[in-house]
């Protein structure tokens, strides 16, 4: 009776998978991550303070101040520092963007690169940093011990 369970599971997995994946757009990818990133997800370094039932850029009066296809550049509310974010690559997997910011702590710049995810058609992006490199992204800057930014 087992394996028929185990059976059933594994056939039926496939279906699960399908039913959740999540289509990125292939137009205006810049204004649809500004819209949906989970700002929670980013690293201290660049993300805003923390603040209950804010989660987007948005949410936490950032303003579009350049925004093309790919990239867009934030104007940020006062105190908080400008952040700019290029779309580098879409997958079935995710977009890879380039964030970069100087830091408001010590005034030095943090640039990395991200691998955004939804998890369902109405959900937000959650991030991540990647492995993967991109020679018009660099890593600069940015504290190496952040558990935000971890790069598994």
């Amino acid at each position: 009776m087992k394996p028929l369970y185990g059976a059933i599971v594994l056939a039926c997995t496939p279906l699960l998978v399908v039913g959740n994946e999540a289509a990125y757009p292939t137009e205006k990818m810049a204004s649809f991550v500004l819209e949906k990133v989970d700002v929670t997800t980013l690293p201290a370094a660049i993300r805003p303070m923390a603040v209950k039932g804010k989660r987007t850029f948005g949410d936490y009066g950032y303003a579009a101040h350049e925004l093309d296809e790919k990239k867009a550049v934030l104007d940020p509310p006062r105190g908080a520092p400008q952040i700019s974010i290029e779309v580098l690559e879409a997958q079935k997997s995710g977009l890879y963007v380039c964030l970069n910011s100087p830091s408001a702590k010590n005034a030095s710049r943090f640039q990395r690169v991200f691998l955004l995810k939804l998890k369902n058609s109405n959900g937000l992006l959650k991030g991540h940093e990647t492995w993967k490199e991109f020679d018009s992204c660099p890593a600069i800057g940015g504290a190496g011990d952040d558990s935000s930014s971890s790069s598994y």
